[in-house]
């Protein structure tokens, strides 16, 4: 069976439920936003939330797919950088515990937050401090461990630094790996096309995107987008929320349907569609087989707070036999 790796900021998610506002207010962060904070923000926010109940798992674009891709039955590994730290040590037992094989790099830098605050009207606001995982280098990455896995998955934020994601890339291809894309944000895509453009053409495979970024890079939405993504890529996605999700898999097209549910939340749902398709792929299943796991997947995980599956869930997920033959 094929192997498969991640590379990505490696991130530990904590979501707290608060009572009202007034913390959100105190250190200024926008309601249903997300924003940006530097260590001492991320420290005096965290005494401020000691007392109160937190959800903790290992977090992060790629670390969340990988642990998809882990829970299904794929051989996996993950690349990051943490700190030795509570958090960092968190982060490498939760990537154990689901026997995925931790590459880590330390640093003296803390482990990067990603923090969730719920309102009682189900409202997410984050506050994400990048912390280890903003210093990671190329001087950082063993590429013998490569040789290794047959995938790769980078998500889209690697693009920030262009020096480490072309290294990435060109160390990948010169390993025969199949490269998977997560392009993670529309503005990130809007503010690196030339990058984007580079990489798709010369060493992405696999790209997956939601149809504000397929926007951005396309200028078109739904299936013309698609088809210029697929002039780029072999295998590429346009991931449409509740309409759906369309894919092209090195020539032929095929439309997935989601179900018609209520979203409790939908933070990680793309993360998890990416592990679905992924294992289909590698796993050589046939176009309409593929979509309708990962497309299961992400209708799943809509209806649970986090952007993981609980463990219910998943022996749910794995006990539906029509998924998997």
């Amino acid at each position: 069976m094929s192997k498969i790796i991640g590379i990505g900021n490696a991130l530990v998610d904590v979501i707290v439920s608060i009572p009202d506002e007034s913390l959100l207010q105190n250190f200024s962060l926008p309601k249903g936003g997300m924003e940006m904070i530097d260590l001492a923000k991320k420290r005096e926010l965290h005494s401020q939330i000691l007392h109160m109940k937190q959800i903790l798992a290992s977090g992060g674009s790629t670390s969340n797919t990988i642990h998809g891709l882990a829970r299904l039955g794929a051989q996996t590994g993950y690349i990051g950088k943490v700190c030795r730290d509570e958090m960092g040590c968190f982060f490498e037992n939760e990537m154990q515990k689901y026997n995925i094989k931790p590459h880590l790099v330390y640093s003296e830098v803390d482990t990067g937050i990603a923090t969730t605050f719920m309102t009682a009207d189900a409202e997410r606001t984050f506050a994400t401090y990048l912390g280890a995982a903003s210093t990671l280098t190329p001087a950082d990455i063993d590429e013998t461990i490569f040789a290794d896995y047959d995938y790769i998955h980078v998500e889209g934020y690697l693009i920030f630094n262009r020096e480490l994601i072309l290294y990435i890339c060109q160390a990948a291809k010169k390993h025969k790996m199949k490269i998977s894309m997560d392009m993670a944000s529309f503005n990130l895509v809007h503010d690196n096309k030339d990058l984007i453009s580079v990489m798709l053409k010369d060493y992405v495979d696999i790209v997956f995107a939601n149809e504000e970024e397929a926007e951005a890079f396309t200028g078109k939405r739904g299936e013309e987008a698609l088809a210029i993504l697929s002039q780029y890529c072999p295998i590429s996605i346009v991931k449409m929320g509740a309409k759906g999700s369309i894919a092209n898999i090195h020539g032929e097209s095929a439309f997935f349907r989601t179900n018609d549910t209520q979203p409790v939340d939908t933070n990680g749902a793309g993360d998890i569609y990416a592990a679905g398709f992924l294992y289909g792929l590698m796993n050589h299943y046939p176009i309409q087989k593929i979509g309708q796991l990962a497309t299961r997947l992400a209708d799943e995980l809509i209806l649970t707070v986090g952007a993981k599956l609980t463990d219910e869930q998943w022996e749910k997920i794995l006990s539906e036999k029509n998924l998997f033959c």
